[in-house]
């Protein structure tokens, strides 16, 4: 009696094994109903072996045993291997060209951070990925919120991130000591409303080089920190070495072949060092009063001036007058610093911007890395940008791109921005006059606002009227996000 009931137990957990697999076959059979089981006597029990070794092999994996039996060891697997955790995905977008020496510098960067830990896996999109502006992709990409875990954000336009929540703060992940190893300049840029959201690998610089050769040819004293050129002097080197017949004009201001966030970065600190702004930075609320204000006006008709002198030139067609010795100044970044060298040599002198009346001025601020709110893995994002800021890291990333390291480390141990190194004077430059942009998520509308009415200007247009009109869509734009209230 035992056995037949056991026999029907098997033959029934036979029928649930098939029914799982091959529920079709099932069917077509009545013998392997559970209730026709009684039907079929020895002469079928053959049929029924591999049915039971089926219905075995089930109650393993489950855990019991058929009746007061163990399961054979000849019918025992092998255990099972400890299964190996993936790596979690952290996505990661650049600005960076897949062909500059930035993107190969992140690249590197993230292949070593793979190889050295298996918890995260770093996976990077450059610009040309996005098939669009990086910045316009950004936007749209935040808003729709896909935003990749993290990405590179150009300072003054953090702001813009902030405010709406599209980036998380990354205070709970920064140390004190780390904090105050960056350059003040680099944790202003990253913080709003009291919380920190970005911090990057480099800090920029903007100045006047210039051909030493033409300097002592026109008889123009070489300025120093200490004793930078004023504005009556800037004009009187301007006019001489105008008057050279081996050079075309004086100075490349980059008004012509140069566009976008570089009209705010190169000529707002024109604007500063005779005393106005881009906005009121007391509230930043509105532009009036300050953008079209009496000491910015008086910026701009200057720029102007020495255009319609001749002292610069429309170039539209060229970027490169410079190396080429047909002017003998140039005012633009520290990025020109290799192609620069290598077109002068040892003729190549690195000056201060001048002191307009208000001290020296000069641009700063530049790309740094944040985490988007939307992130699932933020202490993934953190590992991985605890890594770039590294001095190490910093120190192969500002070699390669001659941009400024963004910690006092670094900067250290820098070859080129260190004790006695060639870009020495942007880091006290910086330290004497850096002003950045502001700080507001109107930046956007103020940057293009400002760049349209300055490209005006330089081509003749009347230099108030440029200048409160853009003060006025600035102010209108404010009003529209009522003056940006912080949540």
């Amino acid at each position: 009696m035992q056995a037949c009931a056991t026999d029907a137990m098997t033959k029934c957990m036979a029928v649930a094994f098939l029914n799982a697999f091959e529920p079709r076959k099932l069917k077509s059979h009545s013998m392997f109903r559970c209730d026709s089981i009684h039907r079929y006597g020895e002469s079928k029990r053959r049929r029924s072996i591999s049915l039971w070794i089926a219905a075995v092999f089930l109650s393993w994996n489950a855990g019991n045993a058929i009746g007061d039996q163990s399961v054979p060891s000849r019918l025992a697997p092998h255990p099972k291997p400890a299964t190996r955790t993936l790596p979690k995905t952290i996505s990661v977008s650049s600005h960076a060209e897949p062909t500059s020496s930035e993107f190969n510098v992140l690249k590197t960067a993230a292949e070593t951070f793979n190889r050295r830990q298996h918890t995260y896996r770093i996976e990077i999109a450059p610009a040309a990925a996005f098939g669009t502006h990086y910045e316009i992709w950004a936007q749209r990409a935040a808003i729709a919120g896909n935003l990749p875990c993290l990405l590179d954000i150009d300072g003054p336009m953090l702001t813009a991130f902030a405010w709406p929540k599209y980036l998380q703060s990354i205070d709970r992940f920064v140390t004190l000591e780390l904090l105050h190893d960056f350059l003040p300049s680099i944790v202003a840029q990253g913080t709003y409303q009291g919380r920190l959201y970005s911090l990057g690998q480099f800090e920029s610089g903007l100045a006047l080089w210039g051909n030493r050769r033409y300097l002592r040819a026109a008889g123009v004293r070489i300025p120093t920190l200490q004793s930078p050129w004023d504005l009556a002097e800037f004009e009187n080197a301007l006019a001489k070495l105008a008057a050279l017949k081996s050079v075309d004009y004086a100075i490349n201001f980059g008004l012509f072949n140069v566009k976008g966030e570089f009209y705010s970065y190169a000529y707002s600190p024109i604007l500063q060092g005779f005393g106005g702004d881009l906005i009121d930075r007391r509230s930043y609320r509105t532009a009036k009063g300050v953008l079209d204000g009496p000491q910015s006006v008086e910026a701009m008709k200057h720029v102007q001036r020495w255009l319609q002198k001749g002292w610069s030139r429309a170039v539209f067609d060229r970027a490169d007058d410079f190396e080429k010795g047909k002017t003998a100044l140039s005012w633009t970044g520290h990025w020109v610093y290799l192609s620069y060298r290598k077109a002068l040599g040892k003729d190549l002198v690195l000056m201060p911007l001048p002191n307009f009346g208000q001290g020296i001025k000069t641009g700063m601020g530049s790309w740094s890395w944040g985490i988007s709110s939307n992130c699932h893995e933020p202490a993934g994002a953190w590992a991985f940008l605890a890594y770039l800021l590294s001095p190490k890291e910093i120190i192969r990333m500002t070699n390669a791109t001659f941009a400024m390291p963004a910690r006092r480390s670094a900067l250290a141990q820098s070859p080129l921005y260190g004790p006695g190194g060639p870009l020495r004077l942007f880091v006290h430059q910086l330290e004497m006059g850096g002003v950045p942009r502001p700080a507001t998520p109107a930046y956007g509308t103020i940057s293009k606002i400002f760049e349209e009415a300055v490209s005006n200007i330089v081509t003749g247009k009347d230099v108030q009227s440029e200048l409160s009109q853009a003060a006025s869509i600035i102010d209108q734009t404010i009003a529209a996000h009522r003056n940006y209230p912080y949540p």
